[in-house]
């Protein structure tokens, strides 16, 4: 037996804002979340802008010392969870936690924490190493301290598959509930890779752009004039639940989760799949589990990372997909705005799907300037589009040829 799962609780931090709410709204109104770093001196680097998250104070959902022995994209998934977690309305009790799991997705993890303890090393000895280091660097620990802090008992680890791994946490829960393992599951990605060593490491492979006259108009996928991505950093973060628990609790449904691929090239460990293969294979492979056929989705949220291979790659894909329905197809990258989260883009943007059902608008994919030949689809470029969408696709695809596809559905009752 397999059961219908549905999404009750969201919450985000987000180069755009603190909340769902904020990001939400910075979306719609076309803002990009693109500025200079401020995180560290950045002379000597090709690329000096980010979309760093503003304002963020951990103290407001930790203790101080607690929040000292958690990296900077444990922090995130914290804050994110209290959200989701109050936005669903779910108490987590002795009686329920064992009902609950969690699965946070990260592509680095505490990759800060590791820069500055290499420097400790190096500066000082290995005596002076923080004892903490090993639980604030590895990728497992935002589920880990999250199912601490609100006392989950359920399924609990980490999914790690590069840019792709929010969504395989969300695809990996969904089916959890399906299967009848656990009745509710928190789920999504955190990341916060902003750091010397994590803007250097892109900058050697030459996939980051080096706009920084103009950082607001460095993320323009599907733009002819793209020259790589802008890197990002925050959490999204969903609560999922089974059809019937939700509604004996009397929880407000945002949209129920119907279809999850996942695939993998076998190509390369940066470059796409001729012509998007893989992706068009998740995308095929969700759309079969959830039963539904191309003329069903209304609006997808690229991956679209503003690089030149991904975005030829995924329009090629989607037209593999939809045929001659990917013309009339509302496509957008929010990564236009928000900078690529990496291993937290993929639960943004499941986010950003449902509330795009929700309010009955398409985020826009900004910095549409000048048209590309091999990327002609309907991006809906630069302005919000007012639309009704049933049905939404999000594509997430990692480094190592990682593919996942999540298809969400309005909820109906």
């Amino acid at each position: 037996m397999t059961h219908r799962v549905v999404v009750t609780g969201m919450g985000a931090v987000t180069p755009l804002g603190l909340d769902v709410p904020s990001t939400w709204e910075a979306l719609l109104a076309g803002r990009s979340g693109a500025a200079p770093i401020t995180r560290f001196d950045t002379e000597g680097f090709e690329t000096r802008i980010a979309c760093e998250v503003k304002n963020f104070d951990p103290g407001q959902y930790l203790d101080r010392k607690e929040a000292r022995r958690m990296d900077r994209y444990t922090h995130y998934a914290i804050a994110a969870t209290s959200e989701a977690l109050r936005d669903a309305d779910l108490t987590i009790t002795p009686r329920n936690a064992d009902d609950i799991g969690i699965i946070i997705g990260s592509g680095i993890g505490g990759i800060e924490t590791l820069g500055q303890q290499f420097k400790v090393l190096f500066d000082k000895g290995p005596s002076r190493i923080s004892p903490f280091l090993c639980t604030m660097m590895i990728g497992n620990m935002a589920a880990g301290h999250a199912s601490i802090v609100f006392g989950m008992r359920g399924p609990n680890y980490g999914t790690v598959s590069a840019c792709a791994s929010g969504a395989h946490a969300i695809g990996e829960a969904f089916e959890t509930v399906r299967r009848g393992v656990s009745p509710v599951m928190v789920a999504g990605g955190a990341e916060a890779p902003v750091v010397p060593i994590g803007i250097g490491s892109f900058n050697s492979m030459r996939a980051l752009s080096t706009r920084n006259d103009e950082p607001e108009k460095a993320s323009r996928p599907f733009d002819a004039e793209r020259d790589g991505f802008v890197i990002g950093e925050g959490a999204g973060i969903l609560v999922l639940e089974e059809l019937d628990y939700a509604r004996a609790r009397g929880a407000r449904i945002y949209g129920e989760i119907v279809g999850y691929g996942a695939t993998g090239d076998a190509c390369h460990v940066t470059a796409p799949a001729e012509g998007g293969a893989g992706a068009a294979k998740a995308m095929l492979r969700a759309l079969q589990e959830a039963g539904l056929s191309p003329d069903d989705v209304d609006y997808i949220n690229a991956h679209g990372t503003s690089t030149p291979l991904n975005d030829k790659a995924e329009t090629s894909a989607i037209k593999h997909v939809f045929g001659e329905r990917s013309y009339r197809l509302a496509v957008s990258s929010t990564k236009s705005m928000t900078g690529h989260l990496l291993g937290a883009a993929g639960a943004v943007e499941a986010i950003i799907c449902l509330l795009a059902i929700r309010d009955g608008i398409v985020p826009p994919t900004i910095n549409q300037e000048y048209p590309d030949p091999d990327c002609d689809l309907d991006y809906v470029p630069n302005v919000a589009r007012r639309q009704r969408v049933r049905v939404a696709l999000s594509n997430s695809l990692g480094f190592g040829g990682h593919n996942a596809t999540l298809i969400v559905r309005a909820w109906e009752g």
